[in-house]
């Protein structure tokens, strides 16, 4: 099942899905939000913050919604296509019995703080829970996270447990909170 590439919009918000055309705007954010993101982030080589590698990953990102395998969409303010303030992905979507996928979210430090993640999500899930069909969306953080553990709390999700050295990032392996949504829908069936 390919999944639809559409805009969702928001009140100060255009959701775009990734393509390719916008490697040049996503590496302004990547740069602009290195230091930021490092913390929570894989050790990134030289290669990571490079236009071709950018252009490379939204390519695959536009593949995994032509194969039904994942969502992409880089936030951008109304108006401002070639802003890039943050991005959301579904991703490893699996039908069948399972009908889930995991999802996951960045914002630039500059807009932290003004519910643009909030409202951007909000729009995210409902077109994963109303469009995809999808029964479990799955997000996870690292227990000194707050700021995550509160977004996902207000936007719905459960905490169903703890994942030990659940992934290795910023050079260590690093403990989840294993969080998940569940779609209220009764007659949702695979």
């Amino acid at each position: 099942m390919t999944i639809p590439l559409v805009t969702l919009n928001t009140a100060r918000l255009e959701l775009l899905p990734a393509e390719p055309g916008f490697a040049r705007a996503l590496l302004a954010f990547e740069l602009a939000n290195r230091d930021h993101f490092a913390r929570w982030d894989p050790n990134r080589d030289a290669f990571y913050f490079t236009e071709l590698h950018l252009g490379l990953r939204l390519r695959q990102y536009q593949r995994e919604a032509e194969e039904g395998r994942g969502a992409a969409f880089l936030l951008t303010p109304k108006g401002e296509p070639q802003q890039i303030i943050g991005q959301i992905t579904l991703s490893q979507i699996v039908r069948g019995v399972f009908q889930a996928a995991y999802l996951g979210y960045r914002i630039d430090a500059r807009y932290e703080g003004q519910g643009l993640m909030r409202e951007a999500l909000a729009a995210v899930l409902a077109f994963a829970l109303d469009t995809l069909r999808l029964h479990r969306i799955m997000a996870n953080y690292q227990p000194d996270n707050e700021r995550s553990a509160r977004l996902l709390a207000r936007c719905g999700f459960r905490i169903e447990g703890l994942a030990r050295d659940y992934l290795f990032l910023n050079g260590a392996w690093r403990d989840h909170v294993l969080t998940a949504l569940t779609n209220p829908d009764p007659l949702l069936q695979p």
